[in-house]
């Protein structure tokens, strides 16, 4: 059972259950803290003068993970130092979720200042993490390993999710002086969760050797080194790794809809009048729904592809985009939410594990730092495009109605993408840069 869920080893386990630890922010600071600045950090603020500023903190926030990314993935590759890297930006995430606690009425600058830097801690320990699937997983594997991250995140992070809408809903029975309070506390058991999840990672997870390009000594300055890597490895993708290239740029046109709907979705909800409780609801339904359907999406990448899989999924998004543009009440509300449990896990976790499939693994790490920064770039033209369609019309649903056309245009260049070739090229490059065998040793 469990190597049918991708789950059979102890190192599979360990990777997944980071999935569980980051997922605890991706629900209730993600999904919370957007309700929590409009009514308590930014109330005196316009709503949507506060909603604006919040999409603009959001691209902020990706963008800097952008830029950084591809630098420090090559680095990480070359110095074989993912887990380092992948502490250092947990230390960050977790420090800043924390110092979310302190965020009171009024103190709107410090809590977007806060919320970004937890934001490029939590989605810049993606890189890394992701890096680390292909030296774990073979490529009969993957699918069912990254889908079985995404499952469990969604578990993990629902049953704390739920936890904290309990607590919001009635803080006097725990205590707490009113619904501010809570959410309050409600960001400090993120980052404790976030914390202690993701010890098994650095305990089971073995780092990737070291494999060093031609020409490259261990003693090469490392600033050098990252742009020349990034540098051949962005012309590789041109070239040689073609079908992850393009499927780098399907990836970050449709994610581009998908990484909206997730950020936005409050944001959204509050502008119709939609009460935080029943977006709460929802929310936490999504997280349960979304555990099963992920697996199934695993399974189901095992018997027709990953790429129909994708191709499934995205054809479900186009319709969730035109159900969102005429949503009116609370239960539409609702049934989106399923509707998004449905393929929300499945379309992301099934472009991390197809690109995985298409690159060497001694090029992973700055392979998904560039794999971040579409995906984090994406996000970022999301939040941009809500935040500029607000201040014109006061209104999300134009950017809601577009999120089609991101769709359209990525099923057209993910169906280019071969993914049979893009695997053999991938693994001729990993027989070639192989370190010869030892020599025997004189008798």
């Amino acid at each position: 059972m469990l190597e049918r869920l991708g789950l059979h080893r102890p190192e599979l386990r360990a990777w997944a259950l980071y999935d569980v630890a980051n997922s605890a922010f991706m629900t209730t600071v993600l999904m919370v803290f957007p309700l929590f600045f409009t009514r308590v950090p930014a109330a005196g603020l316009a709503p949507e003068i506060a909603r604006a500023r919040f999409a603009f903190a959001t691209s902020l926030a990706v963008v800097l993970v952008g830029l950084a990314g591809p630098f420090l993935g090559a680095i990480a590759d070359f110095k074989g130092s993912k887990k380092a890297f992948l502490a250092a930006f947990l230390v960050l995430g977790v420090a800043a979720t924390a110092g979310l606690f302190f965020v009171t009425r009024g103190h709107w600058v410090y809590g977007l200042f806060m919320f970004v830097l937890a934001n490029v801690g939590a989605t810049s320990t993606l890189a890394f993490y992701n890096a680390l699937l292909p030296g774990i997983a073979s490529r009969e594997e993957v699918d069912r390993v990254s889908t079985a991250g995404f499952a469990l995140g969604y578990l993990g992070g629902g049953l704390l999710f739920a936890v904290n809408i309990a607590v919001i809903a009635s803080p006097a029975t725990f205590g707490l002086a009113d619904a501010a309070a809570a959410t309050r506390v409600a960001f400090l058991s993120v980052a404790v969760w976030w914390a202690v999840f993701s010890i098994p990672l650095f305990r089971a997870v073995p780092e990737p050797p070291v494999r060093l390009e031609e020409g490259e000594t261990p003693s090469d300055g490392l600033a050098r080194v990252a742009v020349r890597r990034l540098l051949s490895t962005v012309r590789e993708l041109r070239s040689h790794y073609r079908d992850a290239g393009v499927l780098l740029l399907a990836f970050l046109i449709y994610n581009d809809a998908i990484n909206t709907i997730i950020r936005m979705a409050t944001t959204y909800g509050d502008e119709l009048r939609i009460s935080q409780t029943h977006m709460m609801l929802t929310l936490l339904m999504v997280q349960l729904v979304g555990v099963p359907f992920a697996f199934a999406f695993g399974v189901l990448a095992d018997r027709i592809g990953a790429k129909r899989a994708v191709y499934l999924a995205l054809a479900v998004y186009s319709g969730i985009a035109v159900y969102g543009f005429a949503l009116r009440t609370p239960t539409q509300f609702l049934v989106l939410g399923f509707l998004v449990a449905t393929v929300q896990g499945g379309a992301q976790a099934l472009g991390r594990s197809l690109f995985a499939s298409l690159i060497p693994r001694h090029k992973a790490g700055e392979m998904f730092g560039l794999f971040g920064v579409f995906d984090r770039f994406g996000g970022a033209i999301g939040a941009f495009v809500f935040g500029m369609v607000l201040q014109a019309t006061g209104s999300s649903r134009p950017a809601i109605l577009a999120l089609v056309v991101f769709f359209a245009v990525g099923i057209a260049l993910l169906s280019k993408v071969d993914v049979a070739r893009g695997r053999r090229v991938a693994m001729e490059s990993e027989a070639l840069s192989a370190p010869p065998p030892p020599r025997p040793t004189p008798r």
